[in-house]
């Protein structure tokens, strides 16, 4: 997803959303200095494939027509989290914020994960987490290990912890780069002095906003057009050869 492809170019492995969103210029020099790392979290800092993705699994469900027609454009970022809400039911109710707790905290966080974000914090390192997923695992994987920001969506409960139906927006999942240009504006960092970590087409617009891009393991071609640098494998301290040259 590097510019523009053909509605079902064979090497990506959604239907392409920049059919449906404005195109980025990428006009940002390359950095010299880092001061501050966007980390995805699925596939990146959590070994998941997706935070949503793991708890469809637990009730066997799925939401792969609702994928489709957001990323087509049919259906904004609130009714794609009611849709998937909808699904999660416990004897014939929808089910409670623990159980989405306790499935999420099953998720292991990434080989590599402690190293990389240690060798950022030592060197004074800003670093958030921006994703689509849910925040109850973004902010458990923020707190063990020590993460400055995170940017995650939310779902609502009521008072008996129940949930609603509703989510809470925080990232659109096709808009990551608003996430990046709101936050460095407000720690007043230069676009150039930053970096974006992620391993999927979701998280291109990160790349094409921050001075340097690295696809980790990357889900396909595209993925890889699109970055300044490559690291196969899931080990997140492979990510830090790339990231020395710019501390």
């Amino acid at each position: 997803m590097s510019h523009h492809f053909a509605l079902m170019d064979p090497t990506c492995t959604y239907h392409c959303y920049k059919n449906s969103r404005k195109a980025i210029n990428k006009e940002v020099n390359k950095p010299e200095k880092i001061k501050l790392v966007f980390f995805d979290m699925d596939g990146v800092l959590a070994d998941s494939i997706s935070s949503w993705k793991s708890i469809h699994d637990y009730f066997g469900t799925s939401n792969e027509k609702s994928v489709d027609d957001y990323l087509r454009g049919d259906i904004d970022d609130l009714e794609f989290i009611k849709r998937d809400v909808s699904l999660w039911k416990t004897n014939g109710s929808l089910t409670t914020k623990d159980v989405v707790q306790n499935i999420l905290f099953d998720i292991p966080l990434m080989k590599g994960a402690e190293e990389c974000i240690s060798f950022l914090r030592k060197n004074n390192i800003k670093t958030a987490i921006v994703s689509a997923g849910l925040d109850i695992l973004a902010e458990k994987v923020a707190e063990e290990l020590g993460i400055d920001y995170v940017f995650a969506n939310g779902i609502k409960q009521d008072e008996r912890g129940r949930l609603t139906g509703e989510g809470i927006l925080q990232v659109q999942l096709i808009y990551k780069d608003k996430n990046v240009r709101n936050l460095a504006e407000k720690l007043k960092i230069p676009l150039e002095k930053c970096a974006a970590i992620g391993n999927s087409c979701f998280d291109v617009p990160m790349f094409e906003t921050a001075g340097l891009g690295i696809a980790f393991n990357p889900e396909d071609e595209c993925v890889r057009k699109s970055a300044d640098v490559i690291v196969e494998g899931k080990d997140l301290s492979k990510v830090i050869p790339a990231l020395e040259p710019y501390i």
